[in-house]
């Protein structure tokens, strides 16, 4: 009997180096990027229970439809995480930080959907939230902290898009208007959006089927009932958004696909990518969200970005690329293996990035391996060296010169920091100019 040959379940991937460390100079661009800002890391379980991400306002259907979620053996009903903002509202309600609680996180994502470019059952998310303050000033500052990551990434095709969704109050009016709008256009929609109308008209909004945005193109505009307290939150965001420099568009059909949102919505989309579900990041305040979930009433606001969608705008705009090498140094050892050994652990003590073939593999199959390995030196040691105690440096690419040095051993980290200091400049995968003057 044949044993199974396993795959990664359908809507997963399995990212590989040197993929991986794309992903891992991501991450360090967003924590260096949001930690300027305050904001401190949390981690939070990958599954709660349910009642954390379906709430009585939301329904069933997008338990029913996307989120993974089962019966555990307590019989508790638990789902998989589908989205990083609940969990941290959670985490607030059950842990009382003192406010403003500004914070970050790095998470895979569950959602039972169709699979296309960008979207996985399992993505990756990194997004901040900020509990605690109502002021529009600090939604500036989460917008301009996106802004910033996108900038510092590379991006430049991109646009602002932003809208307002009132008060609660007002959105409870403004439900009943597009509801009734809705039902007369009823037969106009997508069939797939016909039943969310009942229930959750705004969801309609957020379709990106092409029947449905034809409709909705011509509904009614949340913009056109806000209360005097929404105008002026409204008018405090953009205001603060133009004097820092941040182009932005008015976007009266955003209102994203969570019910929690309040005020603030946005989203930045790359011009680049011809894909209607193209959002590469997005959020939006949620002052109502913590009291759902067991909390005094608190103001929240944040945003989540999702990893694969951004590597697909960086791509469309050639940024962003993987590092070129993770090692400085391969150490090429043709005694034995004891001096590679010793060596790379000497090396890497000094806080010199290297490594080693194994198995005394012979000269020639070392020095291929050292080149594959993207290293800017071979470190060769043979008999001849091993006896008259020195190493042999050798640059592995023409940018790092051609001649090999002979090197006395208690002088090889010296020697190598040196070298190593001076490599030629280099395009960084993170560096670029956040001017608030240039236009994505």
């Amino acid at each position: 009997m044949a044993r199974p040959r396993y795959q990664a379940p359908n809507g997963t991937q399995d990212i590989l180096p040197p993929v991986s460390a794309r992903w891992e100079a991501l991450l360090a661009t967003f924590a260096s990027t949001v930690e300027r800002a305050g904001y401190g890391l949390v981690q939070s379980p990958m599954f709660e229970e349910i009642g954390v991400f379906q709430r009585e306002s939301e329904g069933a259907d997008a338990v029913r439809k996307e989120m993974y979620d089962f019966d555990d053996k307590g019989g508790r009903r638990i789902a998989l995480r589908p989205e990083g903002t609940a969990s941290i509202v959670r985490a607030f309600v059950q842990h009382h930080p003192q406010t403003p609680w500004k914070v970050w996180y790095a998470t895979p994502a569950f959602r039972y959907e169709r699979v296309q470019a960008g979207r996985y059952r399992q993505h990756h998310q990194v997004g901040l939230e900020a509990l605690g303050s109502a002021d529009p000033d600090l939604d500036v500052e989460v917008i301009s902290i996106g802004w910033e990551f996108l900038r510092a990434l590379g991006l430049r095709q991109v646009e602002l898009q932003v809208n307002t969704m009132g008060t609660a109050a007002d959105r409870m009016r403004y439900v009943e208007v597009l509801r009734g709008w809705l039902t007369d256009h009823l037969g106009d929609l997508d069939e797939e959006d016909r039943d969310k109308v009942a229930a959750h008209p705004m969801r309609v909004l957020d379709s990106k089927r092409r029947a449905t945005r034809s409709v909705t193109a011509e509904a009614p505009a949340i913009a056109d009932h806000l209360s005097v307290e929404s105008e002026q939150h409204y008018e405090r965001l953009t205001s603060g958004l133009k004097a820092a420099g941040l182009p932005f568009v008015a976007a009266p059909r955003l209102v994203r696909g969570f019910d929690y949102y309040t005020h603030t919505t946005f989203e930045f989309v790359p011009t680049l990518v011809d894909n209607a579900q193209a959002t590469i990041l997005g959020g939006g305040r949620y002052d109502g969200l913590v009291e759902e979930l067991g909390g005094p009433p608190t103001p929240g606001i944040g945003f989540g970005s999702g990893i694969e969608r951004l590597m697909i705008a960086c791509d469309a705009e050639g940024v962003f690329e993987a590092p070129a090498s993770r090692l400085d140094v391969f150490v090429v050892d043709v005694t034995g293996g004891a001096e590679a050994r010793d060596l790379t652990a000497e090396l890497r003590s000094a806080g010199i990035r290297c490594d080693r073939a194994f198995d005394q593999r012979a000269m020639r199959a070392q020095m291929k391996a050292a080149d594959r390995s993207g290293a800017a030196y071979a470190v060769i040691v043979g008999d001849q060296e091993l006896a008259d105690g020195v190493a042999t440096v050798r640059p592995l690419r023409a940018e790092f010169g051609a001649e090999q040095t002979t090197v006395p051993r208690p002088n090889l980290v010296d020697h190598l920091r040196s070298a190593l200091a001076s490599e030629p400049a280099t395009p960084s995968t993170t560096s670029s100019s956040t001017s608030p003057e240039e236009q994505p």
